[in-house]
């Protein structure tokens, strides 16, 4: 009995993590400007949509765990591969928000009164 409720568990608990992280991807991907994937030399935005969506809907129709994960490997694919390329021809790669460095103000660089 504690067998069946502890695979119950891990089996929701996975299809909440992979069904967020397919929502996430699906999120980004639609995000992104068009030109930017043709710039990073990805494929195009509607293969992603696409891909991301069905890898989605098959998560909430069919939640069947080898589904599930050829659905996480394309979401993986695009977070690691394609989102870092689109942001960093976006104009998105630096770690801060609004890029610059730490000593910019807000009309430019500081240069310590030169």
């Amino acid at each position: 009995m504690l067998r069946a409720g502890f695979d119950s568990l891990l089996t929701l608990v996975m299809f909440l993590i992979f069904t967020g992280f397919a929502v996430a991807a699906l999120v980004f991907a639609a995000m992104a400007r068009e030109d930017a994937y043709r710039a990073a030399e990805k494929q195009t935005k509607k293969f992603w949509l696409i891909v991301l969506g069905i890898n989605l809907a098959l998560n909430l129709l069919y939640p069947m765990l080898f589904l599930q994960i050829a659905g996480v490997i394309a979401a993986i694919v695009f977070m690691v591969d394609v989102r870092p390329a689109l942001r960093q021809v976006s104009g998105g790669g630096g770690g801060r928000r609004g890029g610059g460095s730490s000593s910019d103000g807000p009309y430019g660089p500081y240069n310590g009164g030169r």
